[in-house]
């Protein structure tokens, strides 16, 4: 099954088919490169209006800033892509964070035990987060908004509510490391996404993942264990999360049930200016990281020009707002638009080679 497969059974609300891959492709191309353009004309004009962004420094800051978030949209990513949403990586980003320090200080586990039982728990999140919306069949906002509530309540108390501190010094060295010059944690979430992109583009899961978005009904009559999928996208979303959570220990030098407020928001945010639609079933993982970057530029804007914190949310909210409804004016207008042109352009075909004949003949 190809990764458009899903066009062979639209999802409910969508177009009974899609246009030519071809043409998408373009469309997606378009798409891309706007957001790109919009990236390098942004940055253009915040260099004007600030000497400092271009400085190595504030460079620098601005990456590492949307590492975090770009770990964290890769899991989100997955999980849209399947029709489903996670609204718990920002509290599984603060109990990772808050495990990974606090289990070696207050336990005495090696740091690199206590890092993979952080990630272990994200994991257990994902799972439960999975089985609730496919076997109990809660709504995936409902299910993960409690357990948003859940593992922030288990961050603030196995914390009590406090940073834990000191970090152990491998973190620290990872924040550090450099390779050729440039941050390996950067090198890092690179990697990351080169991977996420060939398990979707290459691999049979991330065919099922297509599908399964698509149209669930459509793939399980396929043969494809849609549940699965399902269960699967919420674990490497969890993952996401809890690896984002050591990392962001990392930076802050401590852990803390706090970290990750509004990471929610920001991360559907980036993974839906990236073109991964809400409706499941499309999207690339590569253009999540211009929406991460886009963000970054905003974030960064705000710091820079001196415009209060509080104003990121409203910012987050217009983004997810306007992004939202570009992906609505696409699927309903322009791609059926494309559909109704490629089925005139095979009727009209049809036409002409059932006419032939009787030219022929007469």
């Amino acid at each position: 099954m190809k990764q458009v497969s899903q066009s062979q059974a639209p999802a409910p609300g969508a177009s009974q088919g899609k246009a030519p891959a071809s043409r998408l492709s373009v469309l997606d191309a378009i798409q891309d490169l706007g957001l790109l353009a919009i990236i390098v004309i942004g940055a253009i004009a915040l260099g004007l209006l600030s000497p400092v962004f271009f400085t190595r420094i504030n460079i620098e800051n601005l990456l590492y800033s949307s590492t975090i978030i770009a770990v964290v949209a890769i899991g989100q990513a997955f999980v849209v892509l399947v029709a489903g949403i996670d609204l718990s990586v920002g509290a599984v980003l603060a109990l990772s964070s808050v495990l990974c320090v606090a289990l070696p200080l207050n336990l005495g586990l090696p740091v690199g035990l206590a890092a993979v039982a952080a990630i272990a728990m994200g994991a257990v999140v994902g799972l439960v987060n999975g089985l609730a919306v496919t076997v109990i069949k809660i709504p995936a906002l409902i299910a993960t908004l409690a357990m948003m509530s859940i593992a922030r309540g288990i961050a603030f108390i196995y914390s009590d509510g406090r940073n834990i501190a000191p970090v152990p010094d491998v973190y620290l060295d990872i924040q550090a490391m450099r390779v050729f010059g440039i941050p390996v944690v950067i090198l890092l979430t690179l990697a990351l996404f080169i991977v996420a992109h060939f398990v979707l583009s290459r691999t049979r899961f991330g065919r099922s993942v297509y599908a399964t978005g698509g149209n669930a009904v459509a793939a399980r009559l396929a043969g494809i264990r849609t549940n699965r999928v399902i269960v699967i996208a919420y674990v490497l979303s969890g993952v996401a999360a809890a690896v984002g959570g050591l990392m962001i220990t990392a930076r802050l030098e401590a852990g803390a049930a706090t970290a990750g407020f509004g990471y929610e928001l920001t991360v559907i945010s980036a993974v839906v200016i990236g073109g991964v639609s809400l409706f499941g079933g499309e999207g690339k993982i590569g253009a999540v990281l211009l929406g991460v970057l886009l963000l970054g530029l905003v974030q960064n804007a705000i710091n820079l020009l001196n415009v209060p914190a509080n104003y990121d949310y409203v910012v987050s909210g217009l983004v997810i707002a306007i992004a939202a409804s570009l992906d609505v004016y696409r699927r309903r207008y322009v791609e059926a638009g494309l559909l109704r042109r490629s089925i005139a352009g095979k009727q009209a075909e049809r036409s002409r080679q059932e006419n032939k004949p009787e030219k022929q003949h007469a």
